[in-house]
């Protein structure tokens, strides 16, 4: 079974992660950063030496996104992020292939405990099953 697994962040979040401390989070060092991406660099080398990973990327900021919708008119409405009616965007992916979803919830707590400054927030790692075709809905 292929499952999908995120994590979540906010521009706020991008944004401690370049330094800068808000209300929302505090800054992260360069120290810690680089801990962070051993750290998922370590899980994406474990997944692929066991076969289990299929694709994962970190995503842009939510600045650098689009989001396209229909106008009333038929039009495409096309609108630059952030957005400020949405809190936490799509910040990370695995697509994993996992022989149950033990192992893929064993995953996401790994994930979960990705080392971040005190105060960070904490996001649920969500998993959601990838259905073979038209599948069950």
């Amino acid at each position: 079974m292929k499952y999908l697994v995120m994590v979540q962040g906010t521009q706020a979040d991008y944004e401690a992660m370049r330094g800068k401390a808000s209300a929302h989070s505090p800054a992260w060092s360069e120290e810690e950063l680089q801990t962070m991406f051993a750290y998922m660099g370590a899980i994406n080398d474990d997944l692929a030496e066991t076969g289990e990973l299929v694709d994962g990327q970190g995503l842009a900021e939510p600045a650098q996104t689009r989001h396209v919708t229909l106008g009333d008119d038929g039009k495409a409405v096309i609108t630059d992020g952030p957005y400020s009616e949405t809190k936490e965007l799509l910040a990370g992916y695995w697509v994993l292939e996992c022989e149950s979803l033990e192992r893929v919830t064993e995953i996401a707590d790994r994930v979960a405990r990705c080392p971040q400054p005190a105060g960070a927030p904490d996001y649920p790692v969500v998993i959601r099953p990838i259905m073979d075709g038209s599948g069950e809905i």
